[in-house]
């Protein structure tokens, strides 16, 4: 193997190697989150995918057995990053479900691979090789479609949650990773892993220099500059005004500048009031106050779709709805519709 085989060999095999190594934080990783274990099996079958294109790259010679392993793991790469956001998005209501969903994939893969191996069939996989492709691209485009409210606030230039900001992250590098095997034909077939080291250490970089929420460190900078109850209260009474007058919440885009600015108010001064007074985050005052609205939807005598609540209620996606209401109600919404009948 020449110099320049060596490097290219080494860059590309980084980001699997590291890959796995992340994949098993992930599960170790506590408390223990379903979103980590969906996070952590995305990452093990893209590595396996990755090793896959690599070994096969240097030694086209390889074992069919290996290239159907890594196809096999290419069927998976999709669903995972599916569940790994519905997971993030609090909307996975009960285990069986995607347990059903996931039990299918995996039995259909393990049922076509056992009746005609790679190795007794080359051109079978070779003619259906399309198929992981756009099987991949159906599960990225159900997860944009969760990530709609969330990926117009990042293209709005809006304020957004920095957890989100990884959840996106995570799904636009899947699909930049994707968009490289796909168009492997048309440039290099080791362009898929290279793809994969690269997007793998930007989201590193992003995570470990990702700034400190305001949530953290608000009370320190105004530790000194305390509101009085006094004050506090006259200002806690005029935003309870505006928002049960006028409803300022149904606005899906409203930031805190946005709301100081209706109050008078300095937006480091309202910051302060929410956090300290309080004691809530900006997103979560704002998220009761849908809640609540969406409550007195929801037992209304004549049933309203869910998707006109949540957008009546301020809400940018139905997933994001699904998973605010069951973090500040304790059940979903059609449990609660049904629990006040």
């Amino acid at each position: 193997m020449q110099v320049e085989q060596q490097f290219l060999f080494f860059f590309s095999a980084l980001g699997v190697f590291n890959g796995m190594l992340l994949a098993g934080y992930f599960c170790w990783l506590k408390p223990k989150k379903l979103s980590n274990y969906f996070l952590a099996a995305l990452l093990i079958m893209i590595c396996i995918r990755i090793s896959k294109s690599i070994f096969f790259y240097f030694n086209p010679a390889l074992d069919k057995t290996f290239l159907q392993i890594g196809l096999s793991a290419y069927f998976m790469i999709g669903p995972f990053l599916y569940f790994y956001v519905k997971a993030k998005l609090a909307s996975i209501e009960t285990p069986i479900k995607w347990k059903i969903h996931l039990g299918i994939l995996v039995s259909v893969i393990l049922s076509i691979g056992l009746s005609f191996p790679y190795k007794n069939h080359p051109e079978l996989w070779g003619k259906y090789y399309w198929v992981f492709y756009y099987q991949w691209l159906f599960y990225l485009c159900l997860s944009g479609y969760l990530l709609k409210g969330k990926l117009q606030l990042l293209i709005s230039k809006s304020p957004i949650e920095q957890s989100d900001i990884w959840l996106l992250s995570i799904f636009i590098g899947n699909a930049i990773i994707w968009f490289a095997h796909y168009s492997a034909s048309y440039t290099s077939y080791i362009v898929g892993a290279l793809s994969f080291s690269f997007v793998f250490y930007l989201l590193i970089l992003l995570f470990i220099f990702r700034p400190k929420t305001e949530v953290i460190n608000e009370p320190h900078k105004y530790a000194d500059k305390k509101i009085s109850e006094d004050e506090a209260k006259v200002i806690i009474d005029k935003l309870g005004i505006l928002m049960d007058e006028e409803a300022l919440y149904k606005d899906p885009n409203l930031t805190m500048p946005k709301l100081a600015k209706k109050l008078n108010i300095l937006t480091p001064r309202l910051s302060q009031l929410v956090n300290d007074n309080l004691n809530k985050s900006f997103t979560l005052f704002i998220n009761e106050y849908r809640i609540k609205s969406a409550k007195s939807l929801l037992t209304q005598e004549k049933p309203m779709k869910m998707e006109v609540i949540s957008e009546r209620c301020g809400f940018n996606s139905n997933s994001t709805f699904y998973a605010v209401f069951k973090k500040i109600a304790g059940t979903t919404p059609a449990k609660y519709r049904e629990s006040v009948k």
